[in-house]
């Protein structure tokens, strides 16, 4: 199964950037549909984005559709996700995920950004 190690969180201010990023190891990441998921304080986890293999297909929770952006860089087996426009709902820990059809799932350690209002 693929390593992932999550990067670029941080503090932000209501309406700024971020862009988190994701490095691979340990498999081979063009075969894999990688996502990003948060889980909010004293929240579930859940979704936010996916990319298929190729970057030909992208999906986003309604909360975030418009706001952020899922990409990938098969040559250097890094996913992003950029996050414009943030509010403080959007204050969680953001986890990166990979699988693939037999693999199941893999997941990061995750990357804490916090928006102050």
């Amino acid at each position: 199964q693929v390593q992932l190690v999550e990067s670029g969180g941080g503090l932000v201010q209501a309406g700024g950037s971020l862009r988190l990023s994701c490095a691979a190891s340990g498999g081979t990441f063009s075969t894999y549909r990688m996502g990003w998921y948060r889980q909010p304080p004293g929240k579930v986890r859940e979704f936010v984005a996916r990319i298929s293999e190729n970057s030909d297909m992208t999906d986003y929770a309604t909360s975030v559709q418009g706001r952020f952006t899922i990409s990938r860089d098969n040559a250097k087996k890094t996913v992003y996700l950029q996050m414009n426009s943030l509010k403080p709902e959007d204050t969680a820990i953001y986890y990166c995920t990979g699988d693939t059809a037999t693999s199941g799932i893999s997941w990061g350690q995750g990357t804490q950004v916090t928006v102050s209002s």
